[in-house]
């Protein structure tokens, strides 16, 4: 199956700051636009953030004895991009959840991940397989 874009929108406390964060800290190409929204090119999908008093909930989950937001979004990169974003989104001052580390290591399914909120409290999760055919490998 071809893979095709998603869309997601997501509520923002602000449009300013959370706008620069998008496009400045993670590099994403801003779109269409008015007051109360704004499309983003996020890694290929579209992302909207919205207005919205709806903020994000403080819920997580227990995993490898880490806290995980729950919910959280975001994609998966190429293994040597993955590395590359981390360190470029940690000297632009990212304050991290979860610092990149590697999950499953010499195991099927190894991957990297890691997770932070953009500034309305939305979390954000970035991962990457050293073999992508096992993104979705059981165990």
């Amino acid at each position: 199956m071809k893979l095709t874009p998603f869309h997601l929108a997501i509520p923002v406390k602000e449009i300013t700051t959370t706008r620069d964060f998008y496009r400045d800290t993670l590099g994403c190409t801003e779109g269409r636009s008015s007051d109360h929204w704004v499309d983003f090119d996020f890694f290929g999908h579209q992302l909207v953030i919205h207005i919205s008093d709806n903020a994000p909930g403080a819920s997580h989950n227990d995993v490898d004895g880490k806290a995980v937001p729950v919910p959280h979004f975001g994609v998966v990169l190429e293994w040597d991009v993955f590395h590359a974003f981390a360190k470029a989104i940690s000297q632009k001052g990212i304050e991290f959840i979860i610092e990149p580390y590697i999950r499953f290591e010499g195991l099927p399914g190894e991957q990297a991940t890691m997770f932070f909120l953009d500034p309305s409290g939305n979390a954000l999760e970035f991962k990457a397989f050293k073999d992508m055919d096992q993104l979705f490998a059981a165990e």
